[in-house]
């Protein structure tokens, strides 16, 4: 049997991140042999990650991102079990280099990322891998990039919110203090569309039944459920579409009022908004 220092077993742990008797035992059982340790250890990841596959992972980091040419902005969404591994600075660190490679390979989605390779390896075997060091199952449950004429993101102090969003066009005076009212009204507001013609049509079918039930509830004639229920509707656009909402630090005034404001052309053309539950 191989006579373990403690400098080997803390070279491994620092190349590795995996505890200090995780990366003995892994020495221990190699006799020694420094790469078939990391092997040991990577496998072990790999065996956690499937014991944990029946494991809620709803904690975890959410971050966003704009290009280095402001003309994308990136989201990602990273799950695991307990918020203090969502918490530890090495899983914000992780999920923050996931985010810059999805943004700088220009990946459509997490499937893609997942797929993308990283040092000679895919994301999906660094996910693996992170599990092994944390002990938790992990999820790159999401994972999106928009492009614009500008765009813009935030994100909310305990990187469990963040939101991004892009204009239509770039060239406006204090266009950036409009871009960051934008992104912190959809992290406080959670829009479930842009505008009312792009909310979909299963959706409002959805509200109008709601609305034309709750009338009836109400004890409402039969003949004016419908207009009641249209009037709900555009209530549920007021509160719920970005550009007709309230503006949060203005309630006088919509969104896309306030956006004119600054230029009367000016307006959102797409957003994403990712939070915790």
């Amino acid at each position: 049997m191989a006579n373990i220092t403690a400098a080997e077993v803390n070279k491994l742990r620092k190349q590795t991140g995996a505890g200090m008797m995780d990366c003995k035992k892994a020495l221990v059982e190699a006799d020694g042999d420094y790469e078939k340790a990391i092997d040991i250890l990577r496998k072990k990841g790999q065996k956690v990650a499937g014991s944990r596959a029946d494991r809620d992972a709803n904690e975890g980091v959410v971050l966003a991102k704009v290009s280095d040419d402001k003309k994308s902005a990136a989201i990602i969404m990273l799950n695991c079990e307990t918020d203090f591994v969502g918490k530890n600075q090495e899983m914000i660190d992780f999920t923050r280099q996931l985010l810059d490679l999805g943004l700088n390979k220009g990946c459509k989605s997490a499937e893609e990322l997942l797929a993308a390779d990283m040092n000679g390896r895919t994301v999906q075997d660094l996910v693996t891998d992170m599990t092994g060091k944390t002990g938790e199952k992990l999820d790159l449950a999401k994972f999106e990039i928009i492009n614009g004429e500008i765009a813009f993101a935030y994100i909310h102090p305990g990187n469990r919110v963040s939101s991004i969003a892009v204009f239509n066009k770039s060239g406006v005076a204090e266009i950036e203090s409009a871009g960051k009212d934008v992104v912190m009204q959809i992290a406080a507001m959670a829009p479930v569309a842009l505008n009312a013609d792009s909310v979909s049509e299963e959706l409002k079918q959805r509200e109008i039944e709601i609305g034309m039930e709750q009338a009836r509830q109400e004890g409402k004639p039969e003949a004016m459920l419908e207009k009641i229920a249209m009037g709900k509707l555009n209530k549920f656009f007021k509160e719920s579409t970005l550009l007709n909402q309230e503006f949060i630090k203005d309630s006088k005034k919509t969104v896309q009022q306030m956006l004119a404001d600054y230029d009367k052309d000016l307006t959102v053309v797409d957003f994403k908004r990712y939070a915790l539950a």
